[in-house]
């Protein structure tokens, strides 16, 4: 029999868990034909010697909403075997969407996911109002790789309620206009809906994201709307104090579940150096909820944020920071050198919450004006005290004297990796929250794949490789349904990710590029030793280039 394509001598990892083995994989009509020692010809042939040949990623978490519109190929993700994805993540989204709120859903995507206004007006297509319609949009304008989609709720409130769903709650009549949208949205493929209970995420104008406005009674609903279809799974953005799980958080993660009697990730587990222990004591504390079916997400890689003070995302949970968002440069200069502002930083600082105020670990990495060059590299701490002054005095000085055009890298969280393989060896959390498409100048964790294959698998022997594929492929496809992929079984979706285990990996920090429509940067993170990637059965990657193919599909609830 002539095959479309064969994947000659390569080490199937087939993604159960199961032991690896030596075989060749043969390809008919985006399906896998054919597994063993196979004599036939095909139409194209990899040599896989001394590769593995693993099924295709799948990223549980990120925001390609707007980025489906200008970049077909979901750049970075795909660069590191991933091969199917799921977006609309944290509540925030851009469908369903009326002409007239354009503007609103583009600045919660701004305020929530660090994405710039400019980028979104240039690159955003608008060919939908409904959601149904946006999936359909996706699905006609193709892309590289498959495409999940979830159902953000802040969006749907918009619909409904207008400007007012950022004020309160929803009324019975309005909950059951909300419910109908989900309940149709879920019908046409989407996976479920989300939400965010986290006081950094606010949107328009500054006021709270629209979901965080909704109460017991609409999630009661909303939840009732996946039992009703039998399917779907809800993602929640959580913890206000990271990886600690408060009571009034408890609640509304157990009530879902209850409600909706489907699964529930939540966001997220990452460790603390303040909190070292928070983590595990969460995951004690959270234990009846897990068996419930609650599946905390972690990250494998330390958590590395670039901060421009232009665009203060970080500081978005501190009140004293407010009235440094969209200004413009002179307005926000003259705000950084008040000193009431000052004083009030400081206090907030006695407790953090997200950014922990560790000057030794905000490093200068990057400045517009020559004279400043010589900082680079340098912490704020070391600064600091060539200068005499103190940390968060001159972590603000240093901005303004570049005209806020200074960057800091800064380890947020995961800072202490050693600490990092407890959480991806558990068995009740998911590995994932690449977050890919958000943050887009201050963070990419887009690799977090490979970095998981080359660090935690070859370099430091925490995970087998089996174990690792498995958590990179049958465990997120379990948990969202897809039940054609995220295997290497006869009948199952062609998606494969083929590596060489000898030099799969990714750096700790990406590199900047002005890709984004009209010139706008973004932190892009390249894969390492990912020699072929291929989407239902054509080969999409061939040595890190595009084939210029576009295999990709949407994958719809109950056909995934």
């Amino acid at each position: 029999m002539a095959y479309d394509l064969l994947i000659k001598n390569g080490t199937v990892v087939d993604g159960t868990g199961a032991p690896q083995y030596r075989a060749d994989v043969a390809v008919a009509n985006g399906k896998i034909a054919e597994i063993g020692k196979i004599s036939g010809g095909a139409k194209q042939t990899i040599d896989a010697s001394d590769l593995i040949v693993a099924p295709g990623f799948i990223d549980p978490h990120t925001h390609y909403d707007a980025q489906i519109c200008w970049d077909p190929l979901m750049t970075s993700s795909s660069w590191h075997g991933v091969t199917s994805l799921v977006m609309g993540n944290c509540g925030v989204g851009i469908a369903p969407c009326k002409p007239e709120v354009r503007e609103v859903a583009a600045w919660d995507l701004v305020n929530v996911e660090a994405i710039p206004f400019d980028v979104l007006t240039k690159g955003i297509k608008w060919e939908w109002e409904t959601f149904p319609q946006y999936m359909d949009a996706a699905a006609k304008r193709g892309s590289g790789i498959n495409l999940g989609f979830l159902a953000p709720l802040t969006p749907f409130r918009h619909f409904v309620m207008g400007e007012e769903s950022m004020d309160r709650a929803a009324t019975p009549e309005e909950t059951a206009k909300i419910k109908a949208l989900i309940k149709e949205a879920v019908a046409a493929g989407a996976m479920g809906f989300t939400t965010s209970f986290i006081a950094q995420h606010i949107g328009y104008k500054g006021r709270p994201l629209a979901c965080r406005q909704a109460d017991s009674a609409e999630f009661k609903a909303y939840s009732n709307a996946l039992k009703e279809l039998g399917k779907g799974s809800i993602e929640l953005a959580l913890t206000n104090d990271i990886s600690v799980v408060d009571e009034r958080e408890y609640a509304l993660l157990d009530l879902l579940l209850t409600e909706s009697g489907r699964p529930v990730t939540w966001l997220a587990l990452l460790n603390r150096d303040d909190k070292p222990n928070a983590c595990q004591e969460t995951l004690r504390t959270t234990a009846a909820l897990c068996q419930k079916g609650a599946v905390p997400q972690v990250s494998c890689r330390p958590l590395i944020i670039q901060i421009d003070l232009r665009s203060p995302f970080i500081f978005s949970n501190i009140p004293c920071w407010s009235p440094a968002f969209q200004r413009p440069v002179e307005e926000q200069k003259q705000f950084y050198r008040d000193s009431s502002f000052r004083a009030e930083f400081r206090k907030a600082m006695e407790t953090p919450k997200v950014f922990s105020g560790r000057w030794d670990r905000a490093v200068v990495h990057e400045v517009g004006s020559p004279a400043m060059r010589s900082l680079v590299g340098k912490s704020v701490a070391q600064i600091a005290k060539e200068r005499g002054k103190d940390g968060l005095d001159t972590f603000l000085d240093l901005a303004i004297e570049d005209d806020l055009q200074l960057q800091y890298t800064y380890e947020l969280f995961n800072a202490t990796e050693e600490r990092i393989p407890d959480l991806i060896t558990d068995p009740r959390v998911m590995v994932g929250l690449s977050d890919g498409g958000a943050h887009v100048d201050m963070l990419c964790d887009a690799g977090y794949a490979t970095y998981l294959l080359g660090t935690w698998v070859r370099e430091k022997s925490v995970l087998t490789l089996e174990h690792a594929v498995k958590r990179l492929t049958t465990e997120p496809a379990a948990f969202f349904g897809i039940t054609q992929r995220g295997k290497i079984q006869q009948g199952l979706a062609a998606d494969f990710a083929i590596f060489d285990l000898k030099t799969v990996g990714s750096r700790k920090r990406g590199e900047m590029r002005n890709d984004l429509p009209g010139g706008g940067r973004r932190l892009v993170m390249p894969a390492q030793g990912v020699e072929y990637t291929v989407v239902n059965g054509a080969v999409l990657y061939e040595h890190g280039k595009h084939t210029g193919t576009m295999p990709g599909q949407v994958l719809r609830s109950g056909q995934a």
